[in-house]
């Protein structure tokens, strides 16, 4: 049985309706492209901070010459707790308050990011960069789901697409243009946080003109959120009771859909892809934020034109942008090859990560990185539509949310442990050899898983042959083939 959500999201009004609506209720067409022009500049130009890429050769450098072990194991660290810490108050503050006091606390924190790189020189204020940092990445949750507030239901695929590739091509524009500063206008890492400083300062006023939505996803619905069977619907999601009193808080309906959630944790698709998620996405983001130490480690940079981690950001969003776009094409059967090609790829990925921690060539170590990368971006969206298929968009915003912070938790635990000064506390060689172990033992779960699938259709499918070809001399003489009903041709 589906949710209730989901069958809201599916009555479609009537065109009558439509042709009936008044002229002002048609003005304001023009009115949603202009925002939706303006949400995609704005992506576009938050992500254009060229000094991001050299921000470890910068902690690293002259400019603020601090020791490898502080930064692997002191400074570093403190992103991933802090992310952890702010995810779900962000997570929750930004419905409640409508995206854009989010989206503008995002850029406050951008900005402080970049002054304290720029006028910081202890390790407590490299300490709180990174907690800025953590708040950035939690609230990138306001501009992803802003877009759904301003247009139907009927145009969220392609304004999610503009969304997300106004990001990309901000984050791809980025890189090359920070390379280009340091390769061949020989710029120093000081003066690229400068301009990356000014790029933020401008990302805060643009901030300040986005319109603020009326409506949101869980705190902030509409009140004439339908008609009918739609309305009646979304009030068993709101808790009302139809006589226009609440049964509960405001916060019922998210509870009533935490709890759907849990129910729906049965669907085999739903799980697997959603473990995907928890696991991987630890693995790569742990690899992702400490890569820039391990190019350091092999290629210790003797003036910043031997400094090409621009270059390669931009060449792995660039993968990762045509991965996403193929992995749309992918036409299998996805209910039999699932834990197969999930299996397959998490190897690849492991065998990377053991190429860039033995490697001493740098070049073969940023393209291990640009096919590590390329390889999560495919999987991804085949994980999106996975977990989407059968749900609404409230759930798929809640599903989300809550495999991101059970990542997130993952994560952290495995940096307490591995990582942090107060574990461990190993370098950057022995960390990648954990992540390769870890991958390699996901490897190994998700091949295992599939052939236990392919075991398993195998035998059904056996049975189900020998059925059909025993049906025709079990018929009774009396009831002629074609008069079988529909639903035992089907069995």
């Amino acid at each position: 049985m589906p949710p209730s959500c989901c069958r809201a999201s599916r009555a479609m009004p009537r065109r009558d309706d439509d042709a009936k609506k008044p002229t002002s209720e048609t003005v304001p067409n023009q009115h949603w492209k202009l925002q939706v022009f303006y949400l995609c500049f704005y992506g576009f130009m938050a992500q254009i901070r060229p000094g991001e890429s050299f921000i470890t050769p910068y902690l690293l450098g002259p400019d603020k010459n601090f020791t490898q072990t502080e930064v692997t194991n002191v400074i570093t660290p403190v992103l991933t707790y802090s992310y952890m810490a702010v995810l779900v108050p962000i997570f929750l503050l930004t419905d409640y308050l409508r995206y854009k006091p989010v989206l503008v606390l995002q850029s406050l924190s951008h900005i402080s990011i970049w002054l304290l790189l720029v006028f910081g020189t202890s390790v407590l204020a490299m300490q709180l960069m990174e907690f800025f940092y953590g708040i950035t990445m939690a609230a990138r949750i306001a501009y992803s789901s802003y877009i759904f507030s301003l247009v139907a239901p009927s145009r969220y695929q392609r304004m999610a697409s503009y969304s997300r590739s106004s990001v990309l091509l901000g984050v791809f524009t980025s890189s090359v243009l920070g390379q280009l500063c340091v390769t061949l206008g020989s710029v120093s890492f000081l003066t690229l946080n400068y301009v990356s400083l000014g790029f933020v300062s401008f990302g805060l006023i643009l901030t300040l003109f986005l319109e603020r939505p009326r409506r949101s996803l869980f705190f902030n619905r509409p009140e004439e959120a339908g008609s009918g069977a739609a309305a009646a619907e979304l009030d068993k999601m709101t808790g009302d009771d139809g006589g226009g009193r609440k049964r509960g808080w405001r916060e019922a309906a998210l509870c009533r859909m935490l709890r759907e959630v849990g129910a729906l944790a049965r669907q085999p698709q739903l799980r697997l892809w959603s473990l995907w998620w928890v696991f991987n996405s630890a693995g790569y983001y742990l690899m992702l934020y400490y890569v820039q130490i391990l190019w350091n480690e092999i290629y210790p940079p003797t003036g910043n034109r031997r400094v090409y981690n621009g270059g390669v950001d931009a060449a792995s969003t660039l993968l990762g942008a045509v991965a996403s776009f193929a992995a749309g094409y992918v036409k299998i059967r996805w209910t039999l090859w699932s834990e197969l090609v999930i299996g397959v790829v998490t190897a690849f990925q492991a065998g990377l990560l053991l190429l860039m921690n033995t490697t001493s060539n740098i070049w073969l170590c940023y393209a291990a990185y640009v096919l590590f990368r390329g390889s999560y971006q495919f999987l991804v969206p085949i994980a999106i539509f996975q977990i989407a298929t059968s749900l609404c968009k409230e759930l798929c915003a809640l599903v989300f949310g809550v495999n991101t912070f059970f990542a997130t938790v993952l994560k952290t635990i495995i940096t307490i442990i591995v990582a942090d000064k107060r574990g461990l506390g190993l370098s950057v060689h022995p960390q990648f050899y954990v992540y390769f172990g870890y991958f390699t033992l996901l490897a190994v779960v998700y091949l295992l898983a599939a052939v236990g699938v392919g075991i398993r259709h195998s035998r059904n499918k056996q049975p189900a042959e020998l059925a059909s070809a025993k049906e025709p001399c079990q018929l009774p003489a009396e009831v002629p083939v074609q008069e079988k009903s529909p639903e035992a041709g089907a069995l």
